[in-house]
């Protein structure tokens, strides 16, 4: 009876996430249907206008701007933040001190568990400013809120990858070493080969946690809605546009704004696909 209860109970939780999965997709499509019928979906993904008719009715709606300004923003993310995780991930697992160890792990943590919010408080105020000195323009802007991002997703990349380095068997390490490699050696020809697919699986993660971030990312874009010409002009994100303009929005620009969250589902869904596909053929 108990195991049958079990079973029961497994099987409605496995079910009620597909079912959740499939009435978020099919929410976003209903409510933008009438965005999809009108404007179509390579005609909106390559508009950059945002324009609201009269009286808030009708209007043009594209959202290449705003996709441009996610893909831009999280790619500068990744290529800070990918780095640094990887170093710290060799760090804690191959170089440091028993007694750091621990130190270094709980930053991690905390900084993992920092609210997003915090973060942009921290680049409008302080990091935005720095960058606007160091490199022109303005402090609110894309370079902004790519290395904001690249530092939030840092402590995620940063600990799964450390997970799959020690998951690298010792008696290959201690062969590699026996051999007269150096450690950068081990490192590069042993740990990173062994454990690469969980590294990739931590680094697609990460992306999806980038493309997705609002509040960090809307302290800091500048939410203007135009493409910028260089890293240090603002522009907006997907997520931001979401938040800046839903409350106000009209039908027609409501249902372009539920489309242009259909795109970025669409977007993080393939990710995580993708990451769930590198985690399982590690696993084989």
């Amino acid at each position: 009876m108990f195991n049958r209860l079990f079973r029961l109970s497994s099987y409605s939780a496995a079910t009620l996430v597909l079912v959740i999965l499939a009435a978020i997709f099919g929410v976003l499509y209903y409510y933008a249907r009438d965005a999809i019928h009108d404007f179509g979906f390579w005609h909106f993904i390559t508009t950059s206008t945002w324009e609201v008719g009269e009286d808030d009715e009708g209007g043009v709606f594209g959202g290449l701007i705003p996709i441009l300004g996610t893909l831009f923003s999280t790619g500068i993310a990744m290529l800070f933040a990918v780095p640094i995780a990887m170093g710290i991930a060799v760090f804690l697992t191959e170089i440091s001190p028993e007694k750091l160890k621990a130190p270094v792990g709980i930053a991690i943590e905390l900084l993992a568990a920092i609210p997003s919010i915090i973060y942009g408080m921290w680049g409008l105020f302080y990091f935005g400013p720095i960058l606007q000195k160091l490199f022109g323009g303005q402090s609110n802007s894309l370079l902004t809120a790519g290395l904001v991002l690249g530092i939030m997703v840092i402590p995620f990349m940063a600990a799964i990858s450390r997970d799959a380095i020690n998951t690298t068997p010792s008696v290959l390490k201690e062969s590699a070493y026996a051999m007269g490699a150096t450690r950068f050696e081990v490192v590069k020809d042993v740990i990173f080969p062994y454990a690469k697919r969980g590294i990739i699986g931590s680094m697609i993660l990460s992306l999806g946690r980038a493309l997705g971030e609002t509040m960090a990312v809307a302290f800091v874009i500048g939410g203007v809605f135009r493409f910028p010409h260089s890293l240090t002009q603002p522009t907006i994100s997907i997520p931001v546009l979401l938040a800046n303009n839903f409350a106000e929005a009209g039908d027609l620009e409501l249902s372009a704004m539920f489309y242009m969250a259909l795109i970025l589902f669409g977007i993080s869904f393939i990710t995580i696909t993708i990451a769930k596909f590198f985690f399982l053929k590690d696993q084989k």
